[in-house]
C-alpha cells in the first residue's frame, strides 16, 4: 500500500536524501549524543545566534538543537503556572476557582493566538526551507498585523463582558466578587498574549528557538517576581489580592512581547524584517488567515471542551473546581516542556517539506515522539508515586486536596499516549495540514469526552471522578487516531 503521494522528482529527492543521511546519520548513531558531545550540543542550542540548516545533517541532532531551547522555554512557563497558583491558593478556594473560570474564558484567546502562531510557523518554516528568507520576513509582518487587529477586538470585548461571562460560567457571588478584577485585567491584556505567541512562532519557524526561549524567560521571570509582591502587598507594592496575579502576568507578557518585536526587527534576526518587508501583502495574509482559521477552530474545539468540563465540575462546588484547577496546573507543569519537543517537530516538518524532503520530516516526527514518550512516561511515574506531597504544597483543604489527588493520578495514566498525540498534532500543523487535527479534536473531545464526562459524572454517579476519567480516555483516543492518520502520509503533500 503506497502512502506517499509525491511526484517523481520528490521520490528522486528522497532517495538522494536517504543516501546522504546514511552517511550523516548512520544507524549506529545513539538516540542522543553523550558526554562532551551532548554538553556541546546543549550549549550551542541554548546560546543560539548561529545559522544551522535543519534540512541537512543528522535528524536526531537537528531535533535536539531545536527542542532544547523550546523545552527550556516551556519549563519556565510551566514553573510560572505552578508558582502562580501556589500564591493564589493562599487566598482560598474562591480565588482559585476565579482563576480557573477566567482561564477557561481565555481558552478562546489562546485558541486564536495559537491558530495565528501555527499559521505563522507553517508559512515561515516552509519559506526558510525553500531558502527564501525575504518571503519569510514578509510573512512575519503579515502575522504581526493580524495579531494586533485580533487583540484590539478581543481585549475590548473581554473587559466589557467580563461580569456576564463569569456568571455564565457558573461563578457564585463570592467567586464573582473576588475574581472580577482578575478577569478584567487578564481579558483586557490579550494583546500581550497574542503578540507574544505570534512573534515567538515566527522565531521557531525560522529555527531560531533560542530567541523565543529568552523572550518567554524574560516575560515569566517578571511574572514570578511581581506575582507575590502584588498579591500580598509586599513593601511599596499595593495589596491587590488575586487581581495582583493578573497585573503581574500582563506586565510580564507585555514586556516580553515588546522585547520579541524589537528582536524581530533587529539586524541579527534570522527572519530579516527590513523596511521593504513592512507592507501589506494580502496574498500572504490570506494564506496565514486560511491556516490560522482552521488551526484556531482546532484549538477552539479542543480548548472549549475544557470549558464544558469546568461547567460540569462547577455543579459540584468550589472544592471540586479548585481541586481540578490545582491538578491541571501541576499537569501543565509536565506537559508544557513536551510542547517544546512538539514545536521542534513542527519546525522540522515545515522546513523539511520546504526543502522537498518528506522522508526527513517523517523521521523527525518519529524521533521527537520517542523522546517525548520517554520523558512523559518518567513524569507520569513520579506523579503516581508522589501525588500527595505535590498537591499538599498547594492546599491544606482536605476536600480540595482529595479532588486534586484523584484528578492528577487519573489524568497522568495517559501520559505515554499524550506524548505522541502532542507531537503528531503539531507535526500536522507544521505541514500546513491544520484540518486533520481539527476533525480529530472534534471527534475525540466533543463527541467523546464531554458526553462521556456528563454520563460518568451524572447518571452513573461518579461525580468529578467521571470527568477525570473522561479526560484520560479522550486524550489517549486522540493519540491513537492521530497515529493512524499520520501513517497514511497525506500531510506530506500539503501546499503552503
Amino acid at each position: 500500500m503506497h502512502r506517499d503521494h509525491t511526484s517523481m522528482g520528490d521520490r528522486m529527492t528522497d532517495r538522494d536524501t536517504e543516501a546522504a543521511e546514511a552517511l550523516l546519520d548512520p544507524p549506529a548513531e545513539p538516540q542522543a549524543p553523550s558526554g562532551g558531545t551532548l554538553r556541546a550540543l546543549v550549549r550551542d542550542a541554548v546560546r543560539g545566534g548561529h545559522e544551522h540548516d535543519y534540512t541537512e545533517g543528522p535528524v536526531g541532532r537537528a531535533v535536539l538543537l531545536l527542542s532544547v531551547p523550546m523545552v527550556l522555554e516551556m519549563v519556565l512557563e510551566s514553573v510560572f503556572a505552578v508558582v502562580d497558583i501556589f500564591w493564589v491558593s493562599r487566598l482560598g478556594a474562591d480565588a482559585v476557582a476565579a482563576v480557573g473560570l477566567t482561564e477557561s474564558l481565555l481558552t478562546l484567546v489562546y485558541a486564536l493566538a495559537m491558530g495565528l502562531a501555527i499559521g505563522a510557523t507553517a508559512v515561515v518554516a516552509r519559506r526558510i526551507g525553500e531558502k527564501d528568507p525575504e518571503a519569510a520576513a514578509v510573512a512575519a509582518v503579515q502575522a504581526l498585523v493580524l495579531a494586533v487587529l485580533v487583540s484590539v477586538v478581543l481585549g475590548t470585548a473581554g473587559v466589557l463582558l467580563a461580569p456576564r461571562l463569569l456568571a455564565l460560567m457558573g461563578a457564585s457571588p463570592a467567586v464573582l466578587d473576588v475574581g472580577l478584577g482578575y478577569a478584567q485585567v487578564m481579558l483586557g491584556g490579550e494583546a500581550a498574549i497574542i503578540v507574544l505567541f505570534v512573534v515567538n512562532a515566527v522565531f521557531r519557524g525560522a529555527g531560531d528557538a533560542a530567541i523565543a526561549m529568552r523572550v518567554l524567560w524574560l516575560a515569566n521571570a517578571i511574572n514570578i517576581i511581581l506575582g507575590p509582591l502584588l498579591i500580598f502587598g509586599v513593601g511599596p507594592f499595593p495589596e491587590m489580592g488575586v487581581t495582583g496575579a493578573a497585573v503581574a502576568t500582563t506586565v510580564g507578557r507585555s514586556i516580553g512581547a515588546l522585547f520579541a518585536v524589537s528582536r524581530l526587527f533587529g539586524r541579527a534576526s534570522r527572519v530579516p524584517v527590513r523596511l521593504r518587508s513592512v507592507r501589506l501583502d494580502f496574498g500572504v495574509m490570506r494564506q496565514i488567515v486560511r491556516l490560522a482559521l482552521s488551526a484556531s477552530l482546532q484549538n477552539i474545539v479542543g480548548m472549549a471542551s475544557w470549558v464544558g468540563l469546568v461547567r460540569i465540575l462547577a455543579g459540584f462546588g468550589s472544592g471540586a473546581l479548585a481541586g481540578y484547577t490545582i491538578a491541571v496546573r501541576v499537569i501543565v507543569f509536565a506537559l508544557l516542556p513536551s510542547w517544546g519537543l512538539s514545536n521542534a517537530a513542527a519546525t522540522m516538518v515545515g522546513q523539511s517539506l520546504g526543502a522537498r524532503k518528506p522522508k526527513r520530516a517523517e523521521e523527525a516526527v518519529r524521533r521527537a515522539g520517542l523522546y517525548n514518550m520517554v520523558f512523559l512516561s518518567a513524569v507520569g511515574l513520579v506523579f503516581a508515586l508522589a501525588t500527595e506531597p505535590l498537591v499538599g504544597a498547594f492546599t491544606g483543604d482536605p476536600e480540595v486536596r482529595a479532588y486534586a489527588v484523584r484528578c492528577l493520578r487519573l489524568v497522568a495514566l495517559g501520559f505515554p499516549f499524550y506524548a505522541w498525540g502532542m507531537v503528531l498534532t503539531q507535526s500536522f500543523n507544521g505541514a500546513g495540514d491544520t484540518w486533520t487535527p481539527t476533525w480529530l479534536n472534534f471527534l475525540c473531545f466533543w463527541l467523546l469526552e464531554i458526553p462521556l464526562a456528563w454520563v460518568l459524572a451524572g447518571p452513573l454517579g461518579l461525580g468529578p471522578t467521571g470527568v477525570f476519567l473522561a479526560i484520560t480516555t479522550a486524550f489517549s483516543t486522540l493519540a491513537v487516531a492521530s497515529w493512524m492518520v499520520f501513517r497514511r502520509g497525506r500531510w506530506k503533500t500539503r501546499v503552503v
